[in-house]
């Protein structure tokens, strides 16, 4: 009895901070929805100087990683535990390549002398220094929360391994999937706003 009012606590505090999570970017989804109306073309200009490839490679990479999280979970539900490590382990790949990707993108920009505050950049407009400002600082905080997850699936998969999570006790897996969900979702708010700009 007491395992299933913890697991409802759990469950709660974790949407509790999902709720944040939405809040918080939220917030930065409104800005960047401000700065896109006053300034349509230099927002235009400068994702056209995003690497679409790449945002388009991240979004198939964290849409597979949500999947891979389901089965992981689906897995450890129905007592298999050797598969749900599989599957959490597929996901943790998946995650370190999106983290690659975003570093080599990154690093493409840094290289060319884009990023903020950088002598290159500030020879642009207005418009396009916001645009860049926010692409670093949503793309980048959306990275942190990434290598967070990773963090957190990283410590599940030793757990599943000492046997502390099975098929009676997954909720700290379901509750991490639940945060990887939201690390996915984020993303495919964000490939669209900065790569697909019409």
């Amino acid at each position: 009895m007491n395992g299933n009012k913890d697991d409802t606590s759990s469950k709660i505090g974790m949407w509790l901070f999902i709720l944040s999570e939405i809040i918080l970017f939220g917030g930065l989804f409104i800005l960047y929805a401000v700065y896109r109306f006053k300034n349509p073309s230099a927002f235009h200009l400068a994702a056209e100087e995003l690497n679409r490839p790449f945002g388009t490679i991240n979004t198939l990479i964290l849409i597979t990683s949500s999947l891979t999280m389901a089965l992981s979970i689906s897995c450890v539900q129905k007592g298999n535990r050797r598969s749900s490590l599989v599957f959490l382990l597929a996901t943790l790949l998946l995650g370190f390549v999106f983290l690659a990707n975003k570093y080599f993108e990154w690093a493409g920009k840094i290289h060319h002398e884009i990023y903020p505050d950088s002598p290159r950049l500030l020879e642009r407009n207005k418009g396009e220094i916001l645009f860049y400002g926010l692409y670093y600082s949503m793309t980048g905080l959306h990275g942190l929360h990434v290598l967070v997850g990773l963090g957190v699936l990283l410590f599940m998969g030793i757990l599943i391994t000492k046997r502390k999570i099975d098929e009676t006790n997954f909720a700290p897996l379901e509750n991490s999937g639940l945060y990887w969900h939201l690390v996915d979702i984020i993303w495919i708010f964000l490939f669209p706003l900065f790569y697909l700009i019409p």
